[in-house]
């Protein structure tokens, strides 16, 4: 009798052990995040996901995310997911530095996901600045500058109308500049500075039109360094042109102003918030440049009824480069994202 009762106990002890390790490893699987190498975040997409002309993530999402899950995430617009296999993750940001510094912060924020050594990979489009990029060159930012921190002054009332309308307060300075990791950005370069990029016949015939005898204008697309200027407002025009110089030299940027665009600032803040400024890498693709073309007004892009599509063949705007450079600047995110995947980044 005690013999059988020693055995029942043992038995029971058993049980209870054999429950706790199933307890435990259900808890642990639960508790489990799903982790992420690289995030890559695109500001829009032109259309559908996969299939027809693209916008920023199209060519990513068919290269790394087409048949793999999708997350809504909490705080972005609903219509929004992010898009994750194989430890490569997605998120359309919205445009602008609101949407993109709400949505880096909210992605990164998620408890699901494991971003602990993960690379943020922001990449987009924007104006080339005249004198330094082209549209279809591929920028490697090295640091990024906001348009809009600062005081602004409208033309017509300054007493020197072709001077400056943007004056430096430095009490802004702590987000309206991000720096980069040198090292990493450094490593980003050489790793794909000799990447071949395309270029359109007519972009091609347009640079020399509106640039003769420039040397900058005449080549062929490239990868560069640069300095990326983040504005809310889509400006265009030699004036801002030379207001956007002015900052990137007046926050003593390494690399010189090189496009014009609408988030980067903005998600390096965020970025650095969360302490992942280390591991955040910016490209940036030209798809036009920062000056009206010769004739061009604002009125005439811009206007009411006017409609600049970025697909059109007649866009004034992007001519036909805007899918070539989005195809030049995803080969480029290729190199680094299977670099990040083998480890050799």
């Amino acid at each position: 009798m005690i013999n059988k009762l020693r055995k029942t106990g043992i038995a029971l002890v058993i049980l209870f052990v054999i429950i706790f390790i199933l307890c435990s490893c259900s808890l642990q699987l639960k508790d489990k995040k799903i982790p992420v190498k690289v995030l890559i975040l695109p500001k829009f997409e032109a259309g559908e996901l996969a299939g027809d002309f693209p916008g920023e993530a199209q060519y990513f999402y068919e290269e790394y995310l087409a048949g793999g899950d999708e997350f809504e995430i909490d705080g972005v617009q609903d219509e929004n997911k992010l898009y994750y296999k194989d430890g490569v993750a997605m998120f359309i940001t919205g445009q602008g530095k609101v949407s993109a510094a709400l949505s880096t912060s909210a992605v990164l924020s998620d408890e699901r996901f494991d971003f602990s050594e993960a690379y943020i990979l922001c990449v987009g489009c924007g104006g080339a600045a005249i004198g330094y990029g082209i549209p279809g060159d591929v920028f490697v930012i090295s640091a990024a500058v906001d348009y809009d921190l600062g005081h602004q002054a409208d033309p017509r009332d300054l007493k020197d109308q072709t001077g400056t309308t943007w004056f430096h307060d430095d009490s802004y300075d702590e987000s309206a500049v991000v720096y980069l990791d040198p090292d990493l950005t450094e490593r980003v370069y050489d790793m794909v500075k000799n990447v071949p990029l395309e270029t359109t016949e007519k972009t091609a015939d347009f640079l020399k039109r509106e640039f003769p005898g420039e040397a900058w204008a005449q080549r062929q697309p490239q990868v560069l360094r640069g300095t990326s200027v983040s504005g809310d407002n889509y400006w265009k025009g030699i004036y801002d042109h030379d207001n956007a110089v002015l900052i990137t030299e007046t926050y003593e940027c390494t690399d010189p102003f090189a496009i014009t665009e609408m988030e980067d600032v903005a998600v390096g803040v965020a970025a650095k918030n969360l302490g992942m400024l280390e591991r955040l890498i910016i490209l940036r693709a030209g798809v036009n440049v920062d000056v009206f073309p010769d004739g061009v007004t604002p009125e005439m892009l811009w206007g009411e009824g006017e409609e600049d599509s970025i697909a059109s063949e007649n866009s004034m705007e992007s001519l036909d480069i805007f899918e070539t450079a989005m195809k030049n600047y995803f080969n480029v995110g290729k190199v680094l994202i299977d670099g990040i995947l083998e480890g050799t980044l």
